[in-house]
C-alpha cells in the first residue's frame, strides 16, 4: 500500500520538475519573482513576513502596513485535488461541508488513522481584514502517504477531505490526523480559498487562492516514531526545506503553521493567510 503510494507521488515530482519557463511563471513566488527580474532589490524579514528592503527604513505603522500585504504564496494543488481539475470533484458531494474530515462520506465508509490533529487558517484580504464568509477546501494524505480517491489502496474512500466556512475572525477549523511525510515532499496540506460557500461547492468556483500549510520538522519527528508513520521516517530524511519543490524557494515563510499539542492530547496548527478574495487561481 505505501509502495504503491509512494510510486505515485514519485510520478507526480517527475512530472511537475523542470516544465519549464511557462510553469515556473505560473507557481513563482513573489520573492522568486523579484529576483528574476531584479525586483526592488533583496527582500528583508519583517515581523515574518518578507518585505521589499525599501520598507526596512519605514515608520513602523508603515512597516505593519506593508506586512499586511505579503500575500501567501500561490502553489500547485498537485495530482490530488478532487476539485474536478484532475478526475473527481467532491466538492460537489453533499456532506463535504464539514469541520471532521477523518472519516468518509457521501457512500464511502472508512475513517483515517493516525495521530489527532486539528488545523486552522485565518483567511484575511490584503489589509489584515478577516474575510468572514470566504470557504476554504482542504485535503491531505494519511498516515500512509495515500491520497484518498487516487492512491491504489484508497480508491474507494473520500477522507480527508472538506470545506469550511469562515467565521466572523476569518477562522475555519478542522479535525483531523497527522499527514505522512512522502517521498519527494514535507508535510504538508492543501487548501483553496473561495469568495464565497456557493463558489466552492458550484463545481466552477472561481477559486481565489491555492496554496499549502506546512507542518515543522520539529512535531514532524515527534509524529513519525508513532505506529503506521514507519515510512515518514525515511522520507524525511531524504527532504528538507530547502529542497522540497514547493517551499524551497523560501522556506515555507508564510506557509509554516504554528503547532502546539502532544501525541497523546493530539495537535494544533495554526496558520494566518493574506489572500485577494477577487482574484482567480
Amino acid at each position: 500500500m505505501q509502495d504503491q503510494a509512494q510510486s505515485d507521488n514519485d510520478a507526480y515530482v517527475r512530472e511537475v520538475h523542470d516544465k519549464g519557463l511557462a510553469f515556473d511563471l505560473r507557481t513563482m513566488s513573489r520573492r522568486q519573482m523579484l529576483a528574476s527580474i531584479g525586483g526592488a532589490g533583496a527582500l528583508a524579514l519583517v515581523g515574518g513576513s518578507l518585505l521589499d528592503a525599501t520598507t526596512a527604513g519605514a515608520a513602523p505603522a508603515d512597516v505593519e502596513a506593508a506586512a499586511c500585504l505579503a500575500e501567501v504564496e500561490s502553489e500547485t494543488a498537485g495530482p490530488f485535488p478532487a476539485d474536478g481539475s484532475n478526475g473527481p470533484d467532491v466538492r460537489t458531494i453533499s456532506g463535504i461541508v464539514r469541520s471532521d474530515i477523518r472519516s468518509s462520506f457521501g457512500g464511502y465508509v472508512g475513517t483515517a488513522l493516525g495521530v489527532p490533529l486539528q488545523f486552522s487558517l485565518v483567511v484575511q484580504d490584503l489589509s489584515c481584514n478577516p474575510l468572514p464568509g470566504a470557504a476554504v477546501y482542504v485535503w491531505h494524505c494519511d498516515r500512509g502517504g495515500n491520497y484518498s480517491l487516487y492512491s491504489s489502496s484508497v480508491t474507494n474512500q473520500n477522507y480527508l477531505r472538506g470545506i469550511q466556512v469562515a467565521d466572523a475572525t476569518g477562522k475555519v477549523t478542522f479535525t483531523s490526523i497527522f499527514p505522512a511525510c512522502y517521498s519527494g515532499r514535507w508535510p504538508h496540506i492543501h487548501f483553496e480559498v473561495y469568495k464565497t460557500l456557493a463558489n466552492a461547492t458550484s463545481g466552477s468556483g472561481p477559486i481565489a487562492k491555492t496554496s499549502q500549510i506546512a507542518l515543522p520538522k520539529a512535531i514532524d519527528d515527534v509524529v513519525f516514531q508513532q505506529p503506521g508513520y514507519e515510512s515518514s521516517v525515511t522520507n524525511m530524511r531524504r527532504i528538507t526545506l530547502a529542497t522540497d519543490m514547493v517551499f524551497g524557494d523560501d522556506l515555507a515563510a508564510r506557509e509554516m503553521a504554528t503547532v502546539t499539542g502532544s501525541v497523546t492530547s493530539g495537535y494544533v496548527a495554526t496558520l494566518t493567510a493574506s489572500v485577494n478574495p477577487n482574484a482567480t487561481a
